[in-house]
């Protein structure tokens, strides 16, 4: 406590303008990096308060910090990416290499040149294509130009390896010519080289001409083998021509970048040529310190800038709004050496770009995380959203189910860990309503739930990390003063549904309101949880009716379970039996027992008349242990 208090004492003393400020372990070593507007600000609010788990367990190491006070925002971005990147703290987001725009390189000055692929153009002689839209796009490139010279793809090299082994299955295959044979051509190699560059250059039909004028004049030596071999490789150059447009793109216009938060979370970019998708990049990582716009901000900031790229996309579409737009345009474009737009797109073609990178980084953690682990990262979520002060390990909820003013059952699930324990359910059957009454059939029903605890019922125990209600503030509100009376103080939320009937927010007891269909797996979560809560409210009083039901139908002859299942299946209710013929009811029995019930109903004496009206009005009453 002392150690937080001389932190806080020392944030307090720094100035309200930009900077930079570093947070050093015991050992003196850089363990985070973050730039601020207002460094008193920013720096104070990590030594006072509640945090999530991943910053309180950073702020537990801090033993000092260090700022660099900047003249500027973009000076304080600039300052900070060039920190974060020569100490790559363990807390900062980082991706884990530069992936971003591909390149193929050919070393033309080797014997043997080859296709590769490289993170960035570099100066070294070599010559380098692209960039292009991903890494899986670019490798495909080198194979199908490969592939159409019948240039090696293969791990040997040139000239070490030539006359060591046997050609491999791409020689067989007929998609190389062999070059490690002994009697294989240099000059023919790096021939077919030169070829392969004119592709990559743009200028297959300069090189188609030179291929057709070879060919026909083979033919016209009589060299029939070179004319078909000329032929071949022609017809293959040709084939390349519906993907020319990618094979000469030199960087994508637009990029539309994904993130996403889960038990692990996912940074993705979608490159676009024209509106049709080139190319995906995604990357896993934990979770950042950082809310979403400071996280993507990082993270374009390490993709593109750090990837010292020689080209740019015209505009790079983000998820979210970021406070340091401006400065990361003018950080990127001065990079580009021409402007570079960021826009966070609200509608319209460009909105579904983003959506899309979304969709990706969403899948992208599904397959990559188990339903445990992100069914734990769903409840931290809950816990921060409702700022509990444990994680709500088990939810309780409870919902009220009624037909007219009679016959009120309440029902309780039970989630652990997020999945639902049906062995806890338990169910209420309403008593001493004259009237229907939501409030004060909600009130018995959680003050039953928890006098069974207060009297050492041990079905009735542990007691819930957080208990929702089927409605609004005023539910929440008897919830929870049934809950007081006994002594108890829990974590109570109403679920609010929305036109839909879809769970919108969660609602305290003092009306304060939280929206949740912001995230995507809190809302999933809670729409289940009430959804199944009313299911089971609902079940519990078909149930119920069902036995209302049979306690007017088991006293008729030839009336067993099967038939009197295939009535009510039929008719629906007591009444509509009632009331039927005997020739309807035989459509669904036999006709002499069609004529018993009738008969029954119809015999002079009205005897199934206190079912008449409503089948489930006098519910059959049953022990107390159904609670």
């Amino acid at each position: 406590m002392a150690r937080l208090e001389t932190l806080l004492e020392k944030a307090n003393k720094l100035p309200l303008l930009p900077g930079v400020y570093i947070m050093l372990d015991a050992q003196n070593e850089v363990i985070y990096v973050g730039k601020a507007k207002k460094l008193k600000n920013r720096v104070s609010s990590y030594f006072h308060g509640e945090h999530l788990p991943k910053v309180a367990a950073m702020v537990e190491k801090v033993e000092d910090f260090n700022v660099i006070v900047a003249n500027s925002e973009f000076e304080a971005l600039v300052l900070e990416n060039s920190l974060i990147k020569r100490h790559k703290p363990h807390y900062n987001i980082l991706l884990k290499d530069d992936k971003g725009y591909p390149f193929i390189r050919v070393d033309v000055k080797s014997e043997y040149p080859a296709m590769s692929l490289s993170n960035r153009a570099g100066k070294d002689g070599a010559r380098y294509f692209g960039p292009y839209g991903g890494r899986g796009q670019t490798k495909d490139i080198i194979r199908t130009v490969s592939k159409a010279l019948l240039l090696p793809d293969c791990s040997r090299k040139f000239p070490r390896d030539i006359g060591k082994e046997r050609p491999c299955l791409h020689y067989h295959m007929g998609s190389c010519a062999g070059w490690c044979l002994k009697d294989s051509s240099a000059e023919d190699y790096r021939s077919r080289m030169r070829q392969a560059l004119l592709i990559l250059d743009g200028k297959s039909g300069q090189l188609l001409e030179s291929l057709r004028q070879q060919m026909e004049q083979a033919a016209e030596e009589l060299r029939f083998e070179r004319a078909a071999e000329l032929r071949d490789r022609l017809r293959a150059v040709e084939g390349l021509t519906n993907k020319q447009r990618v094979l000469s793109t030199a960087f994508a216009d637009t990029d539309a970048v994904g993130f996403c938060r889960g038990a692990k979370s996912c940074f993705t970019v979608l490159h676009f040529v024209d509106g049709d998708l080139a190319g995906k990049d995604a990357e896993m990582m934990e979770e950042p310190l950082e809310e979403d716009g400071e996280a993507v901000s990082g993270l374009v900031r390490q993709y593109y800038y750090d990837g010292a790229r020689s080209s740019w996309p015209k505009t790079i579409l983000l998820p979210c709004e970021v406070e340091d737009r401006e400065e990361l345009e003018r950080l990127f474009s001065e990079a580009a050496g021409r402007r570079v737009y960021l826009e966070t797109p609200k509608r319209g073609e460009r909105m579904r770009l983003i959506e899309s990178a979304a969709l990706n980084a969403r899948e992208e953690v599904q397959r990559r995380t188990t339903a445990a682990q992100r069914r734990s990262k769903t409840l931290e979520w809950l816990q921060k959203a409702l700022e509990l002060e444990n994680v709500p390990r088990r939810i309780e909820a409870f919902d009220i189910s009624n037909l007219g003013d009679t016959g009120i059952v309440a029902a309780m699930t039970v989630h652990v860990d997020g999945r639902p324990l049906r062995r806890d359910y338990r169910k209420f059957r309403i008593r001493d309503l004259e009237i229907r009454d939501d409030y004060a059939s909600m009130y018995q029903a959680v003050h039953r739930r928890f006098q069974h605890y207060m009297d050492g019922d041990e079905k009735f125990a542990p007691l819930p990390d957080l208990l929702l209600i089927d409605g609004g503030e005023t539910h929440a509100a008897t919830a929870q003063r049934a809950a007081r009376e006994l002594g108890l103080e829990l974590p109570i939320f109403g679920m609010v549904k929305d036109d839909r009937h879809r769970t919108r927010a969660l609602v305290a007891p003092d009306g304060r309101e939280i929206g949740i269909s912001g995230n995507q797996a809190v809302f999933a979560l809670v729409g289940s949880i009430q959804e199944e809560t009313h299911r089971s409210a609902i079940e519990y009083q078909r149930s119920l009716r069902r036995e209302s039901y049979g306690s007017a139908l088991d006293k008729i002859p030839g009336i067993g379970p099967k038939r009197r299942t295939e009535l009510i299946r039929s008719f629906k209710s007591v009444k509509a039996i009632r009331e039927a013929t005997p020739e309807q009811l035989s459509r669904v029995v036999p006709k002499n027992t069609a004529q018993a019930v009738y008969d029954y109903f119809h015999g002079g004496e009205n005897r199934g008349g206190e079912d008449e009206n409503e089948p489930c009005a006098s519910l059959p009453e049953t022990p107390e242990a159904e609670n």
